[in-house]
């Protein structure tokens, strides 16, 4: 490991101000962090550690939805009464993801910003564009598995990692961030970039902005499911995933909130699948057309060829299972 400097910050503002540097970056749980700068793969100048920082609560707001610190455990917000009532396919996800050890020490903030888990970025001996921008992809022609078929560019195929960001991005989530010019909300929506050509630059955060809470809306309603598919049945990255939201009402489907882990460089939301859902009464016929469209551009790219039907089955399952009581 490369040396560093290591700031603890007191409060929001310094570290803030701390946290502007290009070659700096926040420590919290760390769970991911620390991985990457053992291998070298990241090597920042400065580490600006937040874990004293007050932002570890969970508090209602005045429109019935819950602010999460940043620093809140994925443990802590797995368990929580009012998510696991409110907000059931958060914990679900949550549950899903990694393994008890970690989720004690995983922050909601830092599984906002996980690094892909693509081979050929943790391998320095392997051209990567998102760890050396301009180097090239080893993973179009490589083992690529567990990587994108949506989204992709041709400078990376990476897939971003998070069983929670996939659930947030279903119910509408909102990201608080603060920075040098003061206090901001990005709806998640919003909050990714594709790759495009500068597959290094992941979100739109600042440089120094520094993630707060996220900001969940109102309890939706209707059945939540969270289904991941993986290679074995527990710490392991998804396949594919499905975080859902469906209500149905007088036999038709009156709302649909979907969101896709595995496919994507970021979580996956198309709104032209949940329009076709709205108003139809469920079928498999239906699910079919739905898989329809979000597949339309999906491109394999040999190891993931197998994702493109296996998110079709999975989709039908999770609609169907979301909208049994109809049938």
């Amino acid at each position: 490991m490369r040396a560093f400097d290591y700031i603890r910050a007191g409060d929001t503002a310094q570290a803030v101000r701390e946290g502007a540097g290009q070659e700096t970056r926040f420590i919290a749980g760390g769970t991911n962090l620390l991985d990457l700068m053992k291998l070298e793969v990241m090597a920042p100048e400065r580490i600006v550690d937040i874990t004293r920082l007050d932002l570890g609560g969970i508090e209602e707001t005045q429109d019935g939805g819950l602010r999460i610190g940043a620093l809140v455990t994925n443990s802590d917000l797995a368990a929580d009464a009012r998510v696991r009532r409110g907000w059931p396919v958060l914990s679900r996800a949550l549950l899903a993801g990694a393994s008890g050890q970690l989720r004690n020490k995983a922050t909601t903030g830092g599984n906002l910003l996980q690094r892909t888990r693509c081979y050929y970025f943790y391998d320095r001996g392997e051209p990567c564009n998102k760890r050396e921008p301009g180097s090239g992809c080893a993973a179009m022609g490589g083992t690529n598995r567990i990587l994108a078929i949506l989204g992709t560019s041709e400078h990376c195929i990476a897939t971003h990692p998070s069983d929670m960001a996939v659930a947030m991005r279903a119910l509408g989530a909102r990201v608080e961030v603060e920075g040098q010019d003061g206090t901001r909300e990005i709806a998640l929506d919003a909050f990714y970039r594709l790759p495009a050509d500068t597959p290094h630059i992941e979100t739109v955060l600042a440089p120094g902005e520094l993630i707060t809470a996220v900001i969940l809306p109102a309890p939706a309603g209707g059945r939540q499911i969270y289904r991941k598919v993986r290679d074995r049945s527990s710490y392991a990255f998804a396949l594919v995933s499905v975080a859902a939201v469906v209500e149905v009402e007088n036999g038709r489907i009156a709302k649909a909130q979907l969101a896709f882990g595995g496919l994507g460089p970021m979580p996956w939301r198309d709104a032209k699948v949940e329009k076709a859902l709205v108003g139809e009464a469920p079928s498999p016929a239906l699910f079919d057309r739905a898989a329809d469209i979000l597949l339309a551009e999906a491109r394999g790219h040999g190891g993931n060829d197998f994702k493109i039907p296996l998110t079709r089955r999975t989709l039908a399952a999770v609609l169907s299972q979301a909208t049994e009581a109809a049938a």
